[in-house]
């Protein structure tokens, strides 16, 4: 299996040249423990690696998290470290001691687990990354570290760089999903693989943070909340479709969340803005795994399918966090929704500036598209910069002087 590059290499190197701790998190599969081996492979020295994936290791270090480290000095990776937090606190003993950068790289699949031991132990000593499923720069092998941005020649250049890609081309890939076993040819045959992906990692992983779960539930719990991708949350429908309580359906949802699965969109709120939907829009990282749960059996019948519009929505909004993630920044991106149900797809900030964006299916788009951005023209919000509409044109151009067109391929 040939190995695909991470636009997220560079951040990671650099983070540990600085910091003693970095922590790489994400979902299972989506390449942690490939990059750091492929990193541990370039490095010059000798760095122990464990994985906490192996019970004995796993048993000594959370047992006796002094002998483990005198049998295992720093520098080291540990991958999976979620499963012993009872070493953060030597982790931190030795930092405070030695004070060397890049002693310490841990994976961890369990976000939120993770960081309540992080910030006890390690505050102010440890880079966080969190990693995604692969971007379409990385798909394309390009490995662009740059993250969207409403910059014409940055898109240009990427544009001139890619080429272009087709409506068709574009589904495949968001039916396809981003995680490496399958982009890489490793798996060929997709529904297997999500399907042993949800009984072997999620299932497994929800059930050892809330305890016994009733497995066919728990399937129509994630199905549920597949099918509303890209809408705003409600506890109640996902509930009413699982056959389960809202109160075990917010819980498993920060399951989801934990573990790197979905992720919110907040709406934006300023000082003038009174009349606003104040509910989060709910994504998935990965469409590939949406795709599937919500039971289209190709490409083609997804494009022309009921979901077709709002898993384009999460495509392009997971693309735009994914690529910040990917250079440990904050993406900031919200949308609008005001109680007169005027929405604004997303809107960027960025140096005091707000960028208004629309998501649309369409290869024609019209200029009414972008009417409903005047909304934000408020005296007490910051400056609107230049907006953008991201369909399927074939090619980077503008809808009028204010509002670029830009096609999905180049986020």
């Amino acid at each position: 299996m040939k190995y695909i590059q991470r636009c997220m290499e560079d951040t990671f190197l650099n983070l540990q040249r600085e910091y003693p701790v970095v922590l790489v998190t994400g979902a299972r599969q989506v390449g942690k423990t490939t990059m750091l081996e492929r990193m541990l492979g370039e490095e010059q020295g000798n760095r122990t690696r464990v994985s906490l994936d192996d019970l004995n290791t796993r048993q000594l270090a959370k047992n006796d998290p002094a002998m483990f480290f005198q049998i295992n000095a720093p520098p080291i990776y540990i991958d999976e470290v979620q499963y012993a937090p009872e070493l953060f606190p030597y982790i931190k003993l030795h930092v405070d001691k030695h004070h060397r950068p890049g002693d310490f790289w841990l994976t961890g699949s369990q976000l939120f687990k993770l960081m309540d031991g992080v910030q006890e132990s390690l505050a102010g000593r440890v880079a966080l990354l969190h990693m995604p499923p692969l971007t379409q720069s990385e798909i394309n092998r390009n490995a662009d570290p740059t993250p969207f941005r409403i910059d014409t020649d940055i898109l240009a250049d990427r544009q001139n760089t890619i080429g272009s890609k087709s409506i068709t081309d574009m589904y495949q890939q968001i039916f396809t999903g981003g995680m490496p076993a399958l982009v890489s040819g490793q798996y060929s045959n997709r529904d297997a693989f999500y399907s042993s992906y949800l009984s072997t990692y999620l299932e497994r992983d929800v059930k050892e943070q809330s305890g016994t779960i009733d497995s066919l539930k728990f399937m129509n719990f994630i199905t549920a909340t597949a099918s509303i991708t890209g809408n705003l949350l409600n506890y109640k429908v996902i509930a009413e479709n699982s056959d389960i309580d809202q109160k075990t359906a917010k819980s498993w949802l920060r399951i989801l969340e934990s573990l790197g699965i979905i992720f919110y969109l907040h709406p934006y709120a300023g000082n003038t803005l009174k009349r606003l939907v104040k509910t989060p829009k709910l994504y998935f990282f990965d469409t590939g795994l949406v795709a599937y749960l919500t039971k289209w059996s190709n490409a083609e019948t997804l494009q022309n399918g009921a979901l077709s519009g709002s898993i384009l929505e999460n495509f392009v909004i997971s693309e735009i966090a994914k690529g910040y993630m990917n250079i440990a920044l904050e993406p900031f991106i919200y949308y609008y929704r005001d109680k007169d149900s005027k929405e604004i797809d997303v809107i960027m900030e960025r140096d005091g500036v707000i960028h208004p964006i629309e998501i649309k299916k369409t290869s024609i788009p019209g200029s009414q598209l972008t009417g409903v951005f005047k909304l934000l023209d408020k005296p007490n919000l910051p400056k609107r910069g230049a907006g953008a509409v991201i369909c399927m044109v074939d090619k980077l151009g503008a809808l009028d002087r204010n509002n670029l067109l830009i096609p999905v391929w180049l986020i």
